[in-house]
């Protein structure tokens, strides 16, 4: 006789192995997207590099430009909620700037390469996404140009345009596509504390440790 807690151990360990198989699917796209580009990367190689066949990867994806999309949304939803804070979060408007962009910069790191991908052919993505896009970043800038116009009352912050103070610091993650090496001379945190450093410098926020 079958139980509850057997059906659902067998549908937890159904579901995890579909997981496993899906992120397998993007690994593998992540990388011939990045080392290819994404018109010269076609489904028959992501089929031929996983060795699998063709319904197996159309199983979890309905076509090349999905794979694309869903790689590029993690890190982007990750790098743009870093401004978003808890309700009882007490802490002053400069320190919650010099957390969140920390963790924007640590965060386009972390999902290195597909974090690039927007920056290297935004003219993939389809017009939906596009707009779920401009959305979440709408919501970013805004939230981190009130929270830089409030630090400047609190004479801890020292600009003059707060909307291109807001571009500049964001600026620095977001040119890491053109230059940034993960097997570079700095390690991952190091380059976090970097960049950091230098974002605050923009934002005329010089005593962060």
């Amino acid at each position: 006789m079958k139980t509850a807690a057997s059906t659902q151990g067998r549908q937890k360990i159904a579901t995890t192995s579909s997981d496993e198989k899906r992120e397998r699917i993007l690994s593998v796209a992540e990388t011939l997207f990045f080392e290819q580009g994404y018109a010269s990367t076609t489904m028959d190689q992501i089929v031929q590099a996983l060795g699998v066949t063709k319904p197996f990867v159309y199983y979890y994806f309905r076509n090349k430009q999905e794979i694309f999309e869903t790689l590029s949304w993690r890190p982007t939803l990750e790098c743009l909620s870093t401004m978003d804070f808890a309700d009882d979060d007490a802490r002053a408007a400069h320190e919650k700037i010099a957390d969140g962009i920390q963790r924007l910069i640590r965060a386009t790191i972390s999902h290195y390469p597909s974090a690039f991908f927007g920056y290297r052919e935004p003219q993939v993505y389809s017009a939906a996404y596009k707009e779920k896009l401009n959305k979440l970043a709408h919501h970013f800038y805004d939230r981190l140009c009130e929270l830089l116009e409030q630090g400047r009352r609190d004479g801890m912050l020292d600009f003059h345009e707060t909307k291109i103070t807001a571009l500049a610091a964001c600026s620095l993650p977001g040119f890491l596509y053109t230059w940034y090496k993960p097997d570079g001379r700095l390690s991952q945190e190091e380059m976090v504390q970097e960049l950091s450093q230098l974002a605050w410098r923009v934002l005329g926020l010089r005593n962060m440790n």
